[in-house]
């Protein structure tokens, strides 16, 4: 209104104008306008007994959002089988098992999709280390591997130093993808391990997670990209497949030069059996800020190719939920002394026992039977892992300190 001949002098005669013009409301009690213009709004005692006791009534429920869509899937956490969980794979579980929970409350069925990285090159290199130490595969399980994550270091180095090794690693993929029995069988080991560890992490957290890898959507790739191909929409590049997008200046790639798929290829497959098969309206992808392009492009495709419509507003539809990065107290990644990313299990660990003694220094606590101080201490100590990374801006990198995650103020 600023400089326009308008009947209003300064802010209060505008409060004043915007509380006359308020509509009736059962919710309002009274009005008045304070200071440089606030209105203050006194909500009404009558509608909040009423509220709360139809609340407690019927249930929380009712209050619920009512949304336009009936079934979304939110892909989260997603490791990479044979990695162990770090505290990046943290913020993606907290955040979308957050939002599958505020869809779920709003009536809404919620696929909770976990798309582990369990397919592609690293797999030919363990399976043949897997064959070197043992000779028969039956003897394979959690106790003979021991830490999958030392495993995994122990044959990446000798996929770098070996050639020959290298060579036949290389060969074992082509014979995994080909489907032969022996390595399909120490393909789905290696998996079953890893699962395991994963199992541990989402049970303290209490995280329902259903496994969708990426191995699952293997087969869909051909079919997707062939339809992808009738509609004029693959082009070859130096030696690749590849779509050119509209104001994006680097090609996504969907075949690579040496035939291979890639992360482009699985996710357009993944989009398109989410869309069709499970008839999903809503499809959220948690990852870190850095894949934000990625995913651009992946909708971008979608969108050309006719399976989502051009306007975001419309369903059915996809969003990217991006989050920052875990920083240690230098600034950098966080990671442990020896360069190490830190492992979930190892920090909800340190949650937990920081939270028992902070209890047992409590004179209540003490005479508390050991149960309940173990069952206390990991609800405080969970909690406070979950409370931290949800307090936080989460598109803006935090600084990952202890003290401050299980200060009980």
């Amino acid at each position: 209104i600023k400089g326009k001949q308008a009947e209003f002098k300064g802010p209060p005669s505008v409060g004043q104008a915007i509380m006359k013009n308020l509509p009736p409301s059962d919710i309002v009690e009274s009005c008045s306008v304070a200071g440089p213009g606030f209105v203050n709004v006194v909500l009404s005692k009558n509608w909040i007994a009423q509220s709360l006791q139809k609340m407690l009534i019927d249930g929380i429920d009712t209050w619920a959002p009512k949304l336009l869509l009936k079934r979304a899937v939110v892909d989260f956490s997603s490791p990479n089988i044979a990695k162990e969980m770090h505290v990046g794979h943290l913020r993606s579980t907290i955040i979308g098992d957050t939002l599958s929970r505020m869809l779920e409350f709003s009536h809404v069925e919620v696929l909770r999709r976990n798309h582990v990285g369990d397919w592609g090159t690293q797999f030919g290199m363990l399976i043949e280390f897997l064959f070197e130490k043992f000779r028969n595969p039956e003897d394979v399980n959690e106790a003979a591997i021991g830490d999958l994550q030392t495993f995994y270091k122990a044959s990446k180095v000798k996929f770098d130093s070996d050639p020959e090794f290298k060579q036949r690693a290389q060969q074992a993929v082509v014979r995994l993808q080909g489907g032969e029995t022996r390595y399909c069988e120490a393909w789905k080991k290696i998996c079953e391990i890893s699962r395991i560890e994963f199992h541990r992490v989402y049970e303290r957290l209490g995280v329902h997670l259903e496994e969708k890898g990426e191995s699952f959507y293997n087969p869909y790739i051909p079919g997707v990209l062939d339809e992808l191909n009738k509609k004029g929409m693959i082009e070859d590049s130096e030696g690749a497949r590849v779509i050119f997008l509209k104001d994006v200046n680097i090609p996504l790639i969907v075949v690579k030069s040496d035939g291979g798929y890639n992360y482009a290829s699985t996710d357009l497959a993944a989009l398109w059996y989410r869309l069709n098969e499970e008839k999903a309206e809503w499809i959220i992808y948690v990852t870190d800020v850095g894949q934000q392009q990625h995913f651009d492009m992946v909708f971008k495709a979608a969108k050309r190719a006719g399976w989502l419509p051009a306007d975001d507003s419309s369903y059915p539809k996809t969003t990217h939920v991006g989050f920052g990065l875990v920083l240690g107290e230098d600034g950098k990644r966080f990671r442990t002394r020896n360069t190490e990313v830190v492992r979930l299990v190892d920090l909800l660990d340190e949650a937990k026992n920081r939270s028992k003694t902070a209890l047992l220094e409590r004179d209540t606590a003490k005479e508390w039977p050991e149960e309940e101080v173990e069952k206390t201490s990991e609800a405080v100590g969970y909690g406070a892992v979950k409370y931290a990374d949800l307090k936080n801006n989460r598109l803006t990198n935090y600084t990952f300190n202890f003290d401050q995650m299980l200060n009980d103020k």
